[in-house]
């Protein structure tokens, strides 16, 4: 222990060194001055936190005392009184004020140190690190990101990363336009950055650094076709579309669905989609049947979704998949199974679209009679037991449709009465959820009946404009029609639920009085959930490729 008087001296005598250099012309003959700052480092706490001060503010006069300095300065950063350690990480961003080699040494132990459980000391980590980041922001953003993409022991730096991630999501994420200068130049650079961390990532993680990516100017509106064609890369990438499917990896087709619906925005904004087409009609749609039901629902939107971007050769391909995939749905007879109303208007609405890019391709497919003077029209041929099993399906589904529309209605009524009557908020709440099925049902059903009415002639128009909006999607206002074009739709948040509509054929529908959709919110999302190593959307890392 250290007495009092001990204590006052130590104090004295670093005031004293302290004087000397602050007033000296030529600092760095003052050497034995510096020594005696460093030295103080291992005296009493009092000193430690004056010499905690001192160090940094006279390192760059003494470049051959540089090592011995940054020594002491890092053990007052291990020591255990907290005001000392808050003042040594205070202190951190001068050594590289005019020492720039330092800055990617200091950046590195500020990183670790953002695991920090004292508040205080935490936020005197974050301000150190932007001092810094502001001092040279591609020095500092290059050893910052390598917390994120050199992890060699999870266990032990795990941890470390994901406070680092943190910290780039919340502080410099939000300050792009002040610290990304100029653009050009650093926009390209942390693109580099994080495409490089994309190797081992969740889907949080994933989405996060998408998300700013699409921030960039460099990505924006004005952005040229390759700047759109690295995005969709990056998310191709990550969705693992060289390697071979495997219907029972789970994580693959979480990972395969989210990217689908993070690439929407770009195929609308006229970006390639054919590699992820491509992969689902060879692989994914032939064993529809196989996936996991929660996620059969989600691949039909997508599906429904990317269809009016897609090229005529592509929607060519595809075509014959999303015929085979509607006749299972929409039997030819009833046959007391269920109908899935939702899969039926998602495999509608994406026939029409792609049909439209290639019409004739469904002369072959459905027996319809469309004359573009080409040889795949195949007009000399017999396709009229197609034309009629087609047909005979489309009225089928429509019989059903209207039926289930009727009970739907009057489930409605019911429901509004039901409102009327009800005491509590709890069910208020719970009758406006019903309303809110049902709503999406009918929306349902008569999308259905719209897009059946033209496919039963000979000839048929095929539905290529935005006449129809998707049940789950919001209208969209016509003033508003642009901008939602250009920036994509917006989809409930995951795990809000999906209205998938099913409803029992036959007989069964008859008793559908107050279960007005069957399988309503059953979890259903648009992609991962959250967290690393738990929830359903690719929880694990370890999985995306890399940029390297």
């Amino acid at each position: 222990m250290t007495d009092s008087s001990d204590e006052a001296k130590q104090i004295e005598k670093l005031y004293e060194f302290g004087e000397r250099l602050n007033e000296a012309k030529d600092k760095s003959q003052n050497v034995k001055d510096y020594e005696g700052v460093i030295d103080a480092t291992k005296t009493s706490l009092k000193a430690k936190q004056l010499a905690a001060q001192l160090i940094p503010r006279f390192f760059k006069f003494f470049p051959n005392l540089s090592s011995r300095a940054l020594n002491a300065h890092f053990d007052l950063i291990e020591e255990e009184d907290l005001a000392v350690r808050v003042q040594a990480i205070r202190g951190l961003p001068l050594f590289c004020k005019d020492t720039k080699e330092y800055i990617s040494k200091i950046v590195d132990i500020l990183g670790q140190l953002l695991t920090a459980d004292e508040i205080v000391e935490r936020d005197a980590v974050h301000k150190a690190l932007m001092s810094v980041l502001r001092q040279d922001v591609k020095e500092s953003l290059t050893a910052l990101f390598k917390h994120i993409w050199n992890v060699e022991e999870p266990s032990q730096d795990d941890t470390i990363r994901d406070k680092v991630l943190c910290f780039i999501r919340d502080k410099v994420f939000p300050l792009k336009a002040e610290l990304l200068r100029p653009p050009e130049e650093m926009e390209r650079h942390i693109t580099d950055l994080i495409k490089k961390s994309l190797g081992d990532v969740t889907g949080a993680e994933f989405r996060m650094f998408m998300d700013f990516l699409k921030s960039l100017s460099i990505f924006g509106e004005k952005a040229p076709p390759e700047r759109l064609k690295e995005l969709i890369g990056i998310i191709e990438g990550q969705a693992d579309l060289d390697a071979q499917f495997d219907v029972s990896d789970a994580d693959h087709i979480d990972r395969l669905i989210s990217c689908l619906f993070m690439a929407i925005p770009f195929f609308v904004r006229g970006a390639p989609g054919s590699k992820f087409l491509n992969y689902l009609n060879k692989h994914i749609i032939p064993v529809f049947d196989k996936l996991p039901e929660e996620r059969k629902l989600d691949l039909l939107k997508a599906l429904a979704e990317i269809s009016p971007y897609t090229t005529p050769q592509d929607s060519r391909q595809v075509l014959p998949s999303v015929v085979e995939l509607l006749k299972k749905y929409m039997p030819r007879r009833k046959t007391g199974e269920e109908t899935n109303f939702t899969y039926v208007e998602c495999l509608l609405f994406s026939f029409h679209h792609l049909a439209h890019k290639a019409p004739n391709a469904s002369n072959s497919l459905c027996g319809y009679k469309i004359v573009t003077g080409q040889p795949s029209d195949r007009l000399g041929e017999d396709f009229s037991e197609y034309y009629k099993d087609f047909t005979e399906r489309l009225s089928s589904v429509e019989d059903l449709t209207r039926a289930t529309i009727k009970k739907l209605t009057q489930g409605m009524a019911e429901h509004n009465k039901a409102m009327a009557a009800a005491k509590s908020d709890e069910a208020k709440d719970n009758i406006k959820t019903l309303k809110q099925n049902t709503t999406t049902g009918l929306r349902t059903c008569n999308n259905i009946l719209v897009m059946t009415k033209p496919l039963h002639l000979k000839t048929p128009a095929f539905i290529g404009d935005k006449s129809v909006n998707l049940s789950w999607k919001e209208a969209i206002k016509p003033s508003a029609l642009s901008t939602t074009t250009a920036t994509g739709v917006k989809r409930p948040a995951a795990g809000s639920g999906s209205n998938n509509l099913a409803i029992k054929k036959g007989r069964g529908a008859g008793n559908m009085q107050n279960q007005l959709v069957n399988r309503a919110l059953e979890g259903i999302s648009y992609g991962g959930s959250g967290g690393r190593g738990r929830g359903r959307g690719w929880g694990r890392r370890g999985r995306g490729r890399g940029y390297r």
